[in-house]
């Protein structure tokens, strides 16, 4: 691709910038979703068809974003999909997709009805708002520290416009990564289980988003030992999403 021509690299390029404007407004939709605020639709509401309907509904629409979620980032499907894309906005259309897949979710996501728990007390809930504020914080700092721009497949367009070839990251583990080794997936369960208000249709997202989670750790493990040989030391000493405190000995 080094010898492409230049308005290629440009599509290539705004390509990639369309996906990451996509994904970065998705995620503001997110945050209202799952927070209950600022945007039209909610993670609750009023009910408009059965409990078991809006359960297979809901479920249908997290299997669908999880399937997508994972095939497409497996290596085989990388190879695939690069058949019939530029290398160089792989990445870009993985995140397209999945911000697509997020926004069928949301437009098509039911409400249930029904409370689980209702915190009252304001220095409570003003805790758990503030814990689900910084699980955000938390999402969004773990994607700078792996680098930011590669994960979301800006620094792979952006290179490509340039005519130089793209280089793999290297393993590292910086900031968090020295406490959990997914700090990506401890900031999302923030945002899932903090809440100060928690409906069914709630419980029901979190539950399965929770679950999916740990099965999609697995799969991301496994290609990062195939990827990465010093992984499987990483693998060892560090917990994977619970920090382990350790006292110190007394002298």
């Amino acid at each position: 691709m080094r010898n492409a021509s230049f308005l290629f690299r440009v599509a290539v390029l705004l390509y990639g910038l369309f996906a990451y404007a996509v994904f970065f407004g998705t995620v503001l939709y997110a945050v209202g979703f799952i927070g209950g605020f600022m945007v039209p639709k909610t993670i609750d509401g009023t009910p408009a068809t059965s409990f078991g309907g809006a359960a297979l509904i809901d479920a249908a629409l997290i299997g669908l974003f999880a399937l997508q979620h994972s095939v497409m980032a497996r290596p085989f499907f990388k190879r695939w999909l690069t058949r019939f894309v530029p290398v160089a906005a792989e990445r870009s259309t993985y995140v397209l997709a999945s911000s697509v897949a997020l926004l069928v979710l949301f437009r098509y996501w039911e409400p249930m009805g029904g409370s689980v728990w209702t915190v009252e007390q304001p220095a409570v809930r003003l805790l758990l708002q503030v814990g689900y504020a910084l699980g955000w914080l938390v999402v969004l700092a773990t994607t700078f520290l792996i680098h930011h721009f590669d994960l979301l497949g800006l620094r792979q367009v952006w290179l490509f416009f340039h005519g130089r070839d793209y280089t793999g990251l290297r393993f590292v583990t910086p900031g968090l990564y020295q406490v959990v080794r997914h700090p990506l997936y401890v900031g999302w369960l923030m945002t899932f289980w903090l809440t100060p208000h928690m409906t069914v249709a709630h419980l029901f997202f979190a539950l399965l988003t929770t679950a999916y989670i740990f099965v999609a750790i697995q799969f991301e493990e496994r290609d990062l030992a195939n990827a990465h040989p010093e992984y499987h030391d990483y693998r060892r000493r560090t917990p994977m999403l619970l920090p382990r405190f350790r006292r110190k000995d007394a002298h």
